[in-house]
C-alpha cells in the first residue's frame, strides 16, 4: 500500500486503543489541522481510520452574570431591603424598599419579577410583603452561578432559566477524533510504501522544468470539504429591502430624518405630555453632549405649547402640566421614527405638503426596555402615514391586509389602543407559525387635532409603527426576536434564512 507522507505521519499517530482528537493528532504529527483533517479522510475512505465527531456543550456566564456574583441577584437584594424594612411581618411601601435596595433602572423590574417568580413575595396596591416561611439563603440560581463559574455544570432545569435570564449563554462545540482500525494496524505491521508524488506545483518546478520529472498526486475532487459560506445580505436587511418595494409598489414616499433629535420633534409634536412616563430617563437615551437642539421654528413651538396647555379648537383641552421648552429642546436618540412624520407633516423636512400624501421610512429607534423574546434596546420600525380626505379606520385596516398580504399573512387581529396622539387607535397581532401565540406587530390610529393643527395639518392622516423584527419572525418562524437581531444572532440561522415572496 501507498500513502502521501502527511498520510503515513497521520496513520503512524493513530492509537487503535484510544480515540484521539484531531488537534492532538496534528501535533504529533507536525501537521496543521486542515492538512491532518485532509489526510484523516483520505485514510477512512482506505478503511485504515474511523473518524467520529462528537459535540460538547459549554456553559459562560454574562456579563450581568458576573456583575451579579459580586452584587448579589436583584431579587435578593430586594428581599434583604425588604427584610429590614420589616416586610416579613407586615406589608411595606415598595418605593422606600427599592430605594433601600438601591435598585434603578432595568434592575427594578428584573428585581420584581423574579421575587414573585420564586414566591419570595407578592406586590399588592404598592406594597411588599414577604412569603412566610421562605427564604432565598440556598437560591438555586444564585448557587448555580458559582458552580459555572468553577466550570462545573448544575441541573439543566436552572441551566435553562439562567439562559432564559440571559444570564448564562451555551455554547457547542464539534470535536473530531480518530482511531486506527483494524486495518490501519495490519498496514502499519506489513508496512507501507511512502510516496513521493509532489501535493502541489510550485513556482521553482515551473522556472526549472522540474515538473516534466515530478509525479503529481491524484486528487479526488469528489472528496468533502470544509464549506466555505459566501456571504449575503443580512436576513433584516432582506425584509427591510421587501417592505421598501411592497409600499413603493403602493405608491408611497421614503422619508429620511436624523437618529438623534429633539424631545420636540420625537414627542412635544405628537401631544405626548411631557410628564408622560415614556419621556422618562427610564425608557429614553439622552445625550450627555450636545445636550439640546440648536433651533427650532419659533411659530410651531408656540402653536404646540398652546396645544399642550389649552387644547385645540372650543371644546379643546390641554393637560394639567406644565409645558418647558428646554425640555423640547433636549435631545435623545429617538424612541420612534415618528419624530420623521412630525418633521414631514410640518414642512420642515420638504416643505409643505398638500393632501393626497403616502410616506414610510423603515429605521432604527431606541428603547431603554428589558430584553426578552419580543424586546430589543434597538430595532427597526416600519413608519407610514397617508393625508387624505375623510379617512377612516377601515382604511388603515385595509392597507394592513393589502401589506401584510404580500408577505403571506392572512390572520390580522386588532385590539383598540390609547395612544396620546391618535384616536381611535388600535394594535395589530399576528399569528406566530410555529408556537400559534398571537403577537404585536404594530401600533396604529388616526392622528388626533391636538396634532395635527399644530403642524398646519386639515387633512386626516392615519399613520402606523410596525416592528420589523417581528415581521422577520413571523416570516421565518422564529419565536425570540434576539435571534433575529443582535449579538446572539445564531450564523447558520443568517446563512439559510431566506425572505421568500
Amino acid at each position: 500500500m501507498q500513502l502521501t507522507p502527511e498520510q503515513h505521519a497521520v496513520l503512524s499517530a493513530a492509537s487503535a486503543s484510544e480515540p484521539q482528537p484531531l488537534d492532538e493528532i496534528a501535533a504529533s504529527a507536525g501537521l496543521t489541522e486542515a492538512t491532518t483533517a485532509g489526510a484523516a479522510f483520505a485514510l477512512e475512505e482506505a478503511g485504515l481510520l474511523e473518524l467520529e465527531e462528537h459535540e460538547s456543550v459549554t456553559y459562560r456566564l454574562t456579563d450581568e452574570a458576573q456583575r451579579y456574583r459580586e452584587q448579589d441577584l436583584p431579587e435578593l437584594r430586594l428581599y434583604r431591603a425588604a427584610l429590614e424594612q420589616g416586610a416579613e411581618e407586615t406589608p411595606q411601601p415598595l418605593g422606600e424598599i427599592i430605594a433601600a435596595a438601591s435598585l434603578e433602572g432595568p434592575a427594578v423590574e428584573i428585581a420584581l419579577a423574579n421575587l414573585a417568580r420564586k414566591g419570595y413575595g407578592e406586590i399588592e396596591a404598592g406594597q411588599l410583603r414577604l412569603t412566610s416561611g421562605r427564604s432565598p439563603a440556598d437560591d438555586l440560581e444564585r448557587t448555580a452561578l458559582e458552580t459555572i463559574a468553577a466550570g462545573d455544570r448544575p441541573d439543566q432545569e436552572i441551566i435553562d432559566a439562567l439562559i432564559h435570564r440571559d444570564l448564562v449563554t451555551e455554547e457547542t462545540t464539534a470535536e473530531r477524533t480518530i482511531t486506527l482500525t483494524d486495518d490501519g494496524v495490519d498496514a502499519l505491521m506489513l508496512g507501507v510504501e511512502v510516496s513521493d508524488d509532489v501535493g502541489e506545483v510550485e513556482p521553482v518546478h515551473l522556472t526549472g522544468g522540474q515538473w516534466r520529472k515530478i509525479t503529481y498526486r491524484t486528487y479526488n475532487v469528489e472528496a468533502d470539504a470544509a464549506p466555505i459560506p459566501a456571504g449575503k445580505r443580512h436576513l433584516l436587511r432582506q425584509v427591510a429591502d421587501r417592505v421598501i418595494d411592497v409600499l413603493v409598489g403602493m405608491g408611497f414616499r421614503e422619508m429620511t430624518g436624523p437618529h438623534v433629535d429633539a424631545d420636540f420633534w420625537i414627542n412635544d409634536c405628537l401631544f405626548m405630555p411631557q410628564d408622560h412616563p415614556a419621556r422618562t430617563h427610564w425608557d429614553r437615551f439622552e445625550l450627555a453632549e450636545p445636550t439640546e437642539i440648536d433651533s427650532l421654528p419659533s411659530d410651531l413651538v408656540e402653536r404646540v405649547r398652546t396645544a399642550h396647555l389649552e387644547g385645540v379648537g372650543e371644546e379643546g383641552d390641554g393637560y394639567a402640566s406644565e409645558w418647558d421648552e428646554g425640555f423640547a429642546r433636549a435631545l435623545a436618540l429617538r424612541g420612534h421614527t415618528t419624530s420623521l412624520t412630525t418633521r414631514y407633516l410640518s414642512g420642515e423636512a420638504i416643505g409643505a405638503l398638500e393632501p393626497p400624501q403616502r410616506f414610510f421610512s423603515v429605521e432604527k429607534v431606541y428603547r431603554n426596555d428589558t430584553l426578552d423574546p419580543t424586546h430589543l434596546l434597538e430595532f427597526f420600525q416600519i413608519e407610514g402615514w397617508v393625508m387624505a380626505e375623510e379617512l377612516s379606520v377601515r382604511d388603515l385596516m385595509g392597507t394592513f391586509e393589502e401589506f401584510y398580504a404580500k408577505f403571506g399573512i392572512h390572520d390580522l387581529e386588532f385590539k383598540p389602543h390609547y395612544n396620546p396622539y391618535t384616536e381611535p387607535s388600535f394594535e395589530l397581532f399576528g399569528t406566530h407559525p410555529k408556537t400559534g401565540e398571537q403577537i404585536e406587530i404594530g401600533n396604529s390610529g388616526i392622528f388626533r387635532d391636538e396634532m395635527l393643527r399644530p403642524l398646519g395639518i386639515d387633512a386626516d392622516v392615519m399613520a402606523w409603527g410596525l416592528a420589523l423584527e417581528r415581521l422577520a419572525m413571523l416570516i421565518t418562524g422564529e419565536a425570540d426576536i434576539r435571534n433575529v437581531h443582535g449579538t446572539l444572532v445564531d450564523l447558520d440561522f443568517l446563512r439559510e434564512a431566506e425572505v421568500i415572496y
